[in-house]
């Protein structure tokens, strides 16, 4: 079997990703041959490599567009990679509804070693490392290729807001931490309660949900989950920690920011 037959079964399955490896295994062709289909089809457009052998098929209705969404090929790459992960972050968000603004990037949460960003063309892929993986708060949603991991919307939110320093700051995911806010389920909240160890990102957590939620369930939880400890002193922006604003709040957060939420 050549490549294009083994690209045709694949996509049969509606698989839209495989390795050099995989490939070796599967077709009879000598090592030289299975290089120049690799190139041939590749100029052609029918499929690109996206990273250390690693190649994505791409479907004529997505030719145009130079790239795949990422739920089409998500599992299998980290299958091969044989690693955990999920989508999160600005693309979890988008998931969840929460698409107020237009995501030119995806972003991925996996664990160390580091994986390289991969910015190729219109794909443009940043990888997250977490210290602490969940055991709770990852949803499996479903695609046309199957299965694919998305953070809950609670862990989205909190997510978002542990990594305020790299995504442009706390002002620019307010929208969609207010619209994140509507689909946090008390059961997705009190599962995220049970885990998550980051004292300072559930202050401002609960302090942002206070100010963005309809009503006040999601930050009267946090906070009794807060007042089991100690709270601990913390700015609400860690890129504005010398513009400092004191204000008397439940959560011991000095907010050193001007709220804008373009909602």
């Amino acid at each position: 079997m050549g490549v294009s037959e083994y690209i045709k079964q694949l996509q049969g399955f509606e698989e839209y990703g495989f390795s050099w490896q995989e490939l070796i295994k599967n077709c009879d062709a000598p090592l030289s041959t299975l290089r120049k289909e690799l190139l041939r089809l590749s100029a052609q457009n029918d499929i690109f490599n996206l990273r250390n052998g690693y190649y994505l098929i791409l479907p004529p209705r997505y030719q145009a567009f130079g790239k795949l969404p990422i739920q089409l090929y998500i599992q299998k790459l980290f299958t091969d990679l044989d690693k955990p992960y999920y989508v999160g972050l600005y693309s979890a968000s988008a998931i969840h509804g929460a698409s107020h603004q237009r995501i030119q990037q995806d972003y991925v949460i996996t664990v160390s070693p580091a994986i390289r960003d991969i910015k190729k063309g219109s794909t443009n892929i940043r990888f997250f490392s977490a210290e602490h993986w969940p055991n709770l708060n990852i949803l499996q949603h479903k695609s046309d290729a199957g299965i694919f991991n998305v953070s809950s919307p609670a862990l989205t939110a909190v997510d978002l807001i542990h990594h305020h320093t790299k995504l442009g700051g706390i002002n620019r995911m307010l929208s969609n931490l207010d619209e994140l806010s509507r689909e946090i389920t008390p059961e997705d909240l009190a599962d995220l309660l049970t885990w998550y160890p980051y004292q300072r990102t559930l202050q401002r957590f609960g302090f942002l949900m206070e100010q963005l939620a309809e009503d006040t369930s999601i930050s009267d939880r946090i906070f009794e989950r807060l007042a089991q400890g100690r709270f601990y002193h913390t700015v609400l922006s860690a890129q504005n920690e010398k513009n400092h604003i004191i204000t008397k709040n439940r959560w011991n957060v000095d907010v050193n920011l001007k709220l804008e939420n373009d909602l």
